[in-house]
């Protein structure tokens, strides 16, 4: 019986931490990478604006 306790408790470890990997994998794919997403493309307009102002004031 203390075998089949041992088995049992390092198969629900090993559950558990997959369970884990997985939420935290899903929660940087659907909310961290977007944001980061988001902060370089305005970042990159940012940029181009910063580019069309100097270049409409110049001569």
């Amino acid at each position: 019986m203390a075998k089949r306790f041992g088995a049992g408790v390092v198969t629900g470890v090993v559950a558990t931490v997959g369970a884990l990997a997985a939420g935290l994998f899903t929660y940087k794919k659907k909310v961290v990478e977007p944001e980061e997403q988001e902060a370089n493309r305005i970042e990159e307009n940012r940029v181009k604006a910063n580019r069309k102002s100097f270049s409409a004031h110049q001569g």
